[in-house]
């Protein structure tokens, strides 16, 4: 019995001093991943370089035409205020809206015109002030587009309307009414 604890205190030493060597192995192989890692990826941090880069960008802008005007109702009312005895014209006149445009193209012009073919009275329309370009004459509004603004160009503008409402007193009384357009055409 003596003998048999003697081989498994043998058989305990070589196991234990295998398996010490198998950890001290493990262990060197370990670090020695570890310093590769750590060397690799300090390499790769130190030796690590920023590039450049870039993108195309293209701005494209197509033909912009737009046209607002102010207040959408006009109302035109001849009355006795407006009426001057023994004379058969009687006139009356609003200030109050504005027309804006904006266009990137050149050689351009506003007219104006009305929807209404046979209009009992007459109604005219004038660019007051205008920011750009040139106020053409006093415009008779009819069906036909007549030139309100010349020589608008490339611009972005603003002008006061004037509206002027005519009617004689043999006409009568009456209403008309009118949708006026403006348009920014080629001039």
């Amino acid at each position: 019995m003596l003998e048999s604890l003697h081989h498994l205190g043998y058989i305990h030493r070589l196991i234990s001093h295998h398996f010490c060597q198998l950890i001290v192995g493990l262990r060197k192989i370990l670090a020695i991943e570890l310093l590769t890692l750590a060397l690799v990826l300090g390499g790769v941090a130190k030796g690590q370089t920023y590039g450049t880069d870039f993108h195309r960008v293209t701005v494209q802008v197509s033909q912009v035409t737009v046209v607002l005007v102010s207040l959408g109702t006009v109302n035109l009312s001849i009355s006795g205020a407006n009426a001057v005895a023994g004379q058969n014209t009687m006139t009356v006149t609003d200030l109050s809206t504005s027309f804006l445009w904006g266009t990137n193209v050149s050689q351009r012009k506003v007219t104006a015109q009305t929807n209404l073919a046979a209009p009992l009275f007459t109604l005219k329309v004038l660019a007051v002030n205008p920011t750009q370009g040139s106020a053409a004459p006093e415009v008779t509004l009819s069906t036909t587009a007549q030139d309100f603004l010349i020589n608008i160009g490339k611009s972005s503008g603003t002008t006061q309307l004037l509206y002027t409402g005519v009617a004689l007193a043999s006409q009568g009384t009456g209403a008309d009414a009118h949708t006026v357009t403006f348009t920014v055409t080629v001039q």
